[in-house]
């Protein structure tokens, strides 16, 4: 539940857990869906046409130069979520945490491109906190359980990543700012 293909929908999760009185059950099973079909399910797809085509050997995209066209798909998929179905009139804050996405996505492909391998996992999980983190403060909410499950979440996942060698320090390090930077600045802009 902690690959990056899933934070989109613990971030959508935890943004109606939050938020549950303002909405409707069809507008929270509407967005749920909508996000699972462009932010999981078309990935997914993708993938598996992408290793059929010899483009990427693992899921682990072990290597930099595999990762350019993934992240390039995700980037469209995310502009065209925001652009056509979460925007910033019909629900704002989650508009804001896809933009961050979307930043921190494109903050990793232009590492790539320069060969500099960030953690996806990292990346995910940190932008994720950094939302709940905002949108505690944003709500003025008690969201301590949800921050301290995903502050635990990012640990578990950094000591993984450590423990399978898929990462170094640094690039936990890379993947980390790479999530919460842009998730902080877009926090602090709208805030």
């Amino acid at each position: 539940m902690l690959h990056p293909i899933f934070i989109p929908l613990l971030a959508t999760l935890v943004y109606f857990n939050l938020n549950e009185n303002y909405f409707v059950i069809e507008q929270v099973y509407l967005v749920l869906i909508q996000v699972s079909i462009i932010m999981v399910f078309i990935p997914i797809c993708f993938f598996y046409l992408l290793r059929t085509l010899g483009r990427v050997d693992s899921v682990m995209l072990e290597q930099v130069s595999q990762r350019k066209l993934p992240l390039s798909i995700y980037i469209v998929l995310t502009a065209l979520l925001i652009a056509k179905s979460i925007t910033v009139d019909l629900i704002p804050e989650l508009y804001y945490f896809f933009l961050g996405a979307l930043t921190s996505s494109g903050l990793a492909l232009a590492l790539a491109f320069v060969k500099i391998k960030a953690s996806l996992h990292q990346m995910g999980i940190m932008g994720l906190l950094a939302f709940a983190v905002g949108l505690s403060m944003h709500n003025q909410t008690n969201a301590l359980f949800v921050i301290a499950a995903l502050a635990l979440a990012s640990g578990i996942v950094a000591a993984s990543r450590l423990e399978m060698d898929a990462h170094t320090g640094k690039e936990l390090v890379i993947g980390g700012l790479c999530g919460i930077v842009p998730q902080i600045a877009l926090w602090c802009f709208w805030l």
